[in-house]
């Protein structure tokens, strides 16, 4: 028996030392393959350390950021997922684009049945800003799960 779990072999961050990107680093997402592709599952993160700067004054913004997802052949490996979080440490972009460029990347990356992304940023001037987006894969019942899952979100 090999020392290496199957599917190991995909992922060259997890187990090596940490490099913290100063600025928004996609590259260091990494996907492994799904062992339950028959399944229909949610795989969920919550990051409530997530910031960003604001590209007009510089001033840091902070957050929770929620990701949940359908997976389907591929997976976001959670040390590569944290270390591409916190590329945003030192990004400028308003919290609207931040939750639009991880769901982006996200699909790019791994191109899953459904997956959503919302971001509940702290208040600044008394106002929070909570974006949320999804995406279904046109053409199946997750097309219409995001149709729903976006029609329905709660105010607050």
């Amino acid at each position: 028996m090999s020392s290496i779990r199957e599917g190991e072999n995909e992922l060259s961050i997890l187990g090596s030392q940490t490099r913290y990107s100063q600025d928004y680093a996609p590259e260091v997402l990494e996907a492994f393959t799904n062992k339950h592709q028959e399944n229909d599952y949610w795989v969920r993160f919550h990051s409530p350390e997530f910031t960003s700067l604001c590209p007009i004054t510089g001033q840091p913004d902070f957050a929770t950021v929620y990701i949940n997802y359908i997976p389907d052949v591929k997976m976001v490996e959670s040390k590569s997922l944290k270390l591409y979080l916190f590329s945003f440490r030192s990004h400028g972009a308003f919290h609207e684009d931040c939750v639009n460029i991880i769901m982006k990347d996200l699909i790019k990356l791994m191109d899953p049945k459904y997956i959503e992304v919302q971001g509940d940023f702290t208040p600044r001037g008394g106002i929070s800003i909570l974006p949320y987006c999804n995406y279904g894969r046109p053409g199946t019942c997750y097309e219409e799960l995001a149709k729903q899952r976006l029609f329905n979100q709660s105010t607050r």
